[in-house]
């Protein structure tokens, strides 16, 4: 009798160990995944800055838009296609690209431009 109790006591205490490093590794875990969405939109709010300070850069007029011509104009400065690199935006296609972004009146507002970027960098 006193070796099945000895036994059971045993297993007793070392499911409960097990448990406590269970719930210890699943709460970490919880934390990670929390962090790793905070980064994502960090990322995304970083990246939307930097469109909008590409965007001020590329409205020569100042009227909070840029038009085909400004858009023609920026991209022929080889920083400013370096600069859209880095951003993941090809500037090679630089008619695709105003198109896609452009809502039909041949200019782009800056918050076409942002929602346009964002949405171009999410299908990469």
């Amino acid at each position: 009798f006193f070796v099945v109790y000895i036994s059971g006591v045993i297993f007793a205490m070392t499911r409960i160990i097990t448990a406590l490093f269970l719930k210890d590794t699943l709460s970490v875990a919880a934390l990670d995944a929390e962090a790793v969405i905070a980064d994502k939109l960090k990322e995304k709010t970083r990246y939307a800055k930097k469109l909008h300070e590409f965007f001020e850069s590329a409205d020569a007029s100042g009227d909070g838009f840029v038009t085909w011509e400004e858009f023609q104009e920026i991209l022929k400065d080889d920083k400013v296609v370096t600069y859209l690199a880095t951003l993941e935006l090809d500037a090679s296609q630089s008619q695709t690209l105003f198109n896609m972004l452009d809502d039909g009146d041949r200019k782009v507002a800056i918050d076409e431009f942002v929602k346009g970027a964002l949405r171009l960098k999410g299908q990469a």
